[in-house]
C-alpha cells in the first residue's frame, strides 16, 4: 500500500494519520500522531469461533521505550502483564467501538493499539481511540463506524480540548468521550464536584469538536478504505437455512407473545432468582410447545437462540409503553437500601452497603507514608497514597469458576470507585496516612461499582478519615426503540441491561459529580437522553446520601484504636543524614529498638508511625535528641568523654560535646581535672556560650548550683575562696576523633 499522510490542526496541535507505511499485513492499520505522542492502531479478523457471543478483544500495549524508560526491576527488564493504566485505556477503546459491531458475527476480531512514543504532554488514550476507529474504518471488517475520541477539561471556567497532563492538574473536570457530533457511545470522567449542567455542557462541547476528527477519518476512508464484507457473508448461511431460522424465530415470538406477561409481569419478581426461575420456566414451556409441534431438535435450537432477545425486547417494551418494570418498581425508584458501619471488629474501618441484591463490604486500612505505592509505568511515575481494590468473586452471582486474580472488569470497577472518592480525600499534610480500601462484592445485581463507592465512603468515615463530603453513586438505565422513543431507569438491574439500553454510572456528593462511566448497547445516546439522565441521577444520588447519613453523617472524630498513629516532626535538611546514619545504621537502630516505622521527606518532614504509644514516645525522643541543638542557659546531662589538663569534654547530646573549663568544675580552685570528674562520669552541665564557630562552653558548677545538687568536695591544700582562677590560660587542641571535637579548629580562650 502506498504511504499516505492526512493532517489537521486540532486543539492547537497537529493531528496526523499515516497509512501504508507500517503493519500492512493487518486488515487495517494506521499510525496516529498528536503532538509527539504516537500510536499504532491495528485490527485483524480471524475465522469464526464456536461461541454464543461476538469475540472481540481490545489490547492497549504500553511500551516503556515510548517514554524513554527501562523497567525498574533489577532482574526483569521486559514489559510484563498490562498495567492497570493500560487495562483502563483498553477498556476505554473497547466500550466505544463494541456497540457498532453486529453481535451476530462469530469471527474473532482483535484490535491492538501500541504506544510507540509519548511526549510527556499529550495522553495517548485519545489518539488510541482515533487509531482504533480509523483502523476499523479502513479495513474490510463490518463495523458501523467511524467514531472519534476527545478529552475535555475546564480551567478557570474555560473549556479546553485535550488538555496536557499539567493542565489536567488544574482542571475541575477530566472528561473523555467516544462518539460522533450527534451521538455519544462512551463517557469516562473524573470531576471535583462539578454540577450536572456543567458536565452536560462539557459533553456537548466535546461532541462539537469531534467534527474535524470525523471529517479527517472520512477522508482517509475515501482514499484508502477497503470494501466491507457483509455480515450475511460471514455467517455463511444459505437462503434455505436463513428462511428456516426466520420461521423458527416467528414461531417463538408468537408463542411468547401469548405467555410472556403471565411469567414476567403477573406478580412483581423482586429477586434476581425469581426472575431467572420465571425465564427458565418460560423457556422450558417454549421448548415443550415446539416439541408438540413435531419440530426437531436442530430447528428448536434456532427458536431457543432468540429467546433471550425476545424477552429483553418485551421488558423494554413494557417500560416504554406501560412504565412497567419486572420487579414492580416505578421508573425512578431505587431498590431497598441497607447501610451499616463497623461490621468487622478489628479492622481500621468498614462499611456494609446493599441496594437490592447488590451487596458490598468495603474495608479501610491505614498505613504509614512508606506504604505508598510506587508508580513506574510508561506514563506514571511517583507515588500513590490512596488505592481502591475491587474483588468480584464468583459466588456473588451464584456461580463457580477458578480464581485467577483481578479481571479487566475488576480493575475498571475498582478504578471508578477510586476516582469517585479521590477529590474528597484530605491532603497528605492534613492526613499523612496511606489509605487502602478493598471492596468485596458479596452479591451483585446492578452496579456493584457504585455499591463499592457507597461502601467505601462508609468505611472511610468509620475509620475517621476526614473526607470533605460523603460520596454515593448509582447506575442509570435506558429503554429505547428505533423510532427514538426512550425512558430513563433509575437503579439499573439484570434484565433491564439489554439491547437499546445503557449503563450510565454517576457518582458524586450533594454538591456535584465526581465520577462518570457510561457505555451503551445502542448506536449512541442523544443529547436529550444524557441531559435527563444526569438530572434523574442526581435525585437518586441524594436519596442514597440521605440513607447513609442516617447511619453516619460525617467521619468519626477518632481513629480506630487498632489503626497506627502518625507523629510528624520537622528537622533541618542538613540533619537528615544524621538521623539516617551511615548506611541507614542510625534510623534502623531506632526502628529495631522501638518497633516504629520512620519515613523522611527531602524537605526534612519526618513521619513516625506506630500502633504502640510507648514505642512512638521513645522514637520521638531518640529522633529529637539526634536533631536537637544546644540552647544557651539550658541544663543537660552528659558523659565525660575526654580529659585534658585545662578541662573536660562532655558529650551532652548525641554527636555533640562541649568543654567544661577547669575553672567551671567547682566553686573553688581545682588543681587537677581528675579531682572533680573522670572519663565516663555522668554529670549535669549548663550551656554558657556557643561561639561563632559552633563550639560550646559548659559549666558544671553553675548546673549543680541551679539544680541544688552538692558541689564537688575540695581537695586538701586547695583554696576555698571561690575566687578567680589565676592559672595561665593556654591554647588547646580539640582536633581528633568525634569525642575530641570532630576535627574542629583550635579553641582559644
Amino acid at each position: 500500500m502506498k504511504k499516505e499522510t492526512f493532517e489537521i490542526e486540532w486543539g492547537g496541535k497537529p493531528l496526523k494519520i499515516e497509512i501504508g507505511k507500517i503493519a500492512n499485513q493487518a486488515d487495517g492499520s494506521c499510525v496516529v500522531r498528536y503532538g509527539d505522542t504516537t500510536v499504532l492502531g491495528t485490527v485483524v479478523m480471524g475465522g469464526p469461533r464456536e461461541t454464543d457471543f461476538f469475540p472481540l478483544t481490545v489490547d492497549y500495549e504500553e511500551k516503556l521505550y515510548a517514554a524513554g524508560k527501562i523497567k525498574g526491576s533489577r532482574f526483569i527488564k521486559r514489559e510484563g502483564r498490562a498495567t492497570d493504566e493500560a487495562v483502563l485505556s483498553g477498556r476505554l477503546i473497547d466500550r466505544g467501538i463494541r456497540p457498532l459491531f453486529d453481535k451476530r458475527v462469530r469471527n474473532e476480531v482483535q484490535v491492538i493499539v501500541t504506544i510507540l512514543s509519548v511526549d510527556g504532554e499529550n495522553d495517548p488514550d485519545v489518539p488510541a481511540i482515533i487509531a482504533a476507529s480509523c483502523a476499523l474504518s479502513i479495513s474490510n471488517i463490518p463495523w458501523n463506524g467511524p467514531i472519534g475520541g476527545i478529552r475535555v477539561g475546564q480551567i478557570d471556567g474555560e473549556w479546553v480540548i485535550n488538555p496536557t497532563y499539567a493542565a489536567r492538574e488544574k482542571s475541575a473536570l477530566d472528561l473523555t468521550i467516544s462518539g460522533t457530533p450527534d451521538r455519544v457511545l462512551m463517557i469516562e470522567a473524573g470531576a471535583k464536584e462539578v454540577d450536572e449542567k456543567n458536565v452536560f455542557d462539557a459533553i456537548l462541547f466535546g461532541q462539537k469538536h469531534l467534527k474535524p476528527v470525523m471529517k479527517l477519518i472520512d477522508e482517509v476512508v475515501k482514499k484508502v478504505g477497503k470494501e466491507k464484507l457483509t455480515v450475511q457473508g460471514l455467517l455463511q448461511e444459505d437462503a434455505d437455512v436463513a428462511a428456516l431460522k426466520k420461521e423458527m424465530a416467528e414461531k417463538a415470538k408468537k408463542f411468547l407473545k401469548e405467555h410472556i406477561d403471565q411469567y414476567l409481569f403477573a406478580s412483581p419478581k423482586t429477586s434476581k432468582g425469581s426472575r431467572k426461575d420465571a425465564k427458565d420456566d418460560l423457556k422450558n414451556r417454549l421448548d415443550e410447545y415446539l416439541k408438540s409441534e413435531q419440530i426437531g431438535k436442530d430447528k428448536r435450537k434456532w427458536a431457543l437462540e432468540v429467546f433471550d432477545d425476545i424477552v429483553e425486547a418485551r421488558v423494554a417494551e413494557a417500560i416504554l409503553k406501560e412504565n412497567k418494570r419486572v420487579d414492580g418498581r416505578k421508573l425512578d425508584e431505587i431498590r431497598p437500601l441497607s447501610v451499616e458501619t463497623s461490621y468487622l471488629p478489628r479492622v481500621h474501618g468498614s462499611g456494609l452497603f446493599a441496594r437490592g441484591e447488590t451487596q458490598v463490604l468495603s474495608i479501610v486500612t491505614l498505613g504509614s507514608p512508606g506504604d505508598e505505592q510506587t508508580l513506574d509505568g510508561m506514563e506514571e511515575s511517583g507515588k500513590k497514597r490512596y488505592m481502591h481494590h475491587y474483588n468480584f468473586p464468583p459466588y456473588s452471582v451464584g456461580d463457580t469458576k477458578p480464581l485467577r486474580g483481578p479481571s479487566r472488569r475488576d480493575i475498571g470497577h475498582g478504578a471508578l470507585a477510586e476516582k469517585a472518592l479521590l477529590p474528597m480525600l484530605p491532603t497528605k499534610e492534613e492526613f499523612p496516612y496511606t489509605i487502602r480500601v478493598v471492596s468485596e462484592v458479596l452479591g451483585s445485581n446492578g452496579s456493584s461499582s457504585m455499591g463499592s463507592t457507597c461502601g467505601s465512603t462508609l468505611a472511610l468515615m468509620d475509620a475517621g478519615v476526614p473526607i470533605k463530603s460523603p460520596v454515593a453513586g448509582l447506575a442509570m438505565g435506558l429503554a429505547s426503540d428505533e423510532k427514538g422513543n426512550f425512558k430513563i431507569l433509575t437503579d439499573l438491574q439484570d434484565m433491564e441491561d439489554s439491547e437499546g439500553g445503557m449503563d450510565f454510572k454517576i457518582a458524586g456528593t450533594r454538591s456535584g459529580i465526581t465520577a462518570i462511566q457510561m457505555d451503551t448497547k445502542t448506536s449512541g445516546l442523544s443529547k436529550d437522553i444524557m441531559e435527563e439522565t444526569l438530572e434523574r441521577a442526581k435525585t437518586g444520588r441524594l436519596q442514597i446520601l440521605d440513607a447513609m447519613a442516617e447511619v453516619i453523617a460525617e467521619p468519626r472524630k477518632e481513629l480506630s484504636p487498632y489503626a497506627p498513629r502518625i507523629e510528624i516532626i520537622h528537622i533541618k535538611v542538613d540533619k537528615i543524614r544524621e538521623v539516617i546514619g551511615p548506611g541507614g545504621k542510625v534510623i534502623n537502630d531506632i526502628i529495631d529498638k522501638t518497633g516504629v516505622q520512620i519515613d523522611i521527606e527531602q524537605d526534612g518532614t519526618v513521619f513516625i508511625t506506630s500502633a504502640n504509644a510507648d514505642g512512638m514516645k521513645r522514637a520521638l525522643e531518640m529522633v529529637s535528641a539526634i536533631v536537637a541543638e544546644p540552647e544557651v542557659g539550658k541544663i543537660y546531662r552528659g558523659k565525660v568523654v575526654r580529659i585534658l589538663n585545662f578541662g573536660a569534654f562532655v558529650e551532652f547530646m548525641p554527636n555533640q560535646d562541649g568543654m567544661v573549663h577547669i575553672s567551671e568544675l567547682a566553686p573553688f580552685r581545682v588543681d587537677r581535672v581528675e579531682d572533680v570528674v573522670n572519663i565516663g562520669d555522668e554529670i549535669p552541665v549548663k550551656v554558657m556560650e556557643i561561639d561563632d564557630q559552633g563550639r560550646v562552653n559548659l559549666s558544671l558548677k553553675k548546673a549543680r548550683e541551679e539544680l541544688g545538687e552538692p558541689q564537688a568536695e575540695q581537695k586538701t591544700g586547695g583554696s576555698s575562696s571561690g575566687g578567680s582562677y589565676d592559672r595561665p590560660r593556654r591554647d588547646f587542641d580539640r582536633e581528633g576523633d568525634r569525642r575530641g571535637g570532630g576535627g574542629r579548629k583550635p579553641f582559644r580562650r
